[in-house]
């Protein structure tokens, strides 16, 4: 590995970078957080190959594809409209509400602590 230095008075300073960050959301920080606390080994190997911070990246983003579609079909099965919005906002918000909850709860033990 070949590391390159800058002159800094009487010191040779390494020119070291920080990695980016991944850009995780809520889903991948979870799968993070169940990885380090449950699959010790699994997530050290994946940290040490490289591999983590996509997989991370990859679950956050399916499990925020899977939750608008599970929301848009549960809507649709419960029937859910912009007319009920308009209507009963308490109960179009406790049935979103419900619905939500539900769609996570799918989310979670499909993808998140599988």
């Amino acid at each position: 590995m070949e590391l390159a230095y800058t002159m800094q008075g009487d010191y040779l300073i390494p020119d070291l970078t920080v990695p980016e960050s991944p850009k995780l959301g809520k889903y991948g920080m979870l799968r993070r957080t169940f990885l380090r606390e449950h699959r010790d080994g699994i997530y050290t190997g994946m940290l040490l190959n490289g591999t983590l911070n996509g997989h991370l990246e990859e679950v956050d983003r399916q499990a925020q594809k899977m939750l608008d579609d599970l929301t848009e079909q549960m809507k649709a099965l419960n029937g859910v409209t912009e007319q009920l919005k308009a209507e009963d906002q308490m109960q179009w918000v406790q049935m979103m509400n419900s619905i939500r909850h539900s769609a996570e709860e799918v989310i979670l033990n499909d993808l998140i602590y599988a």
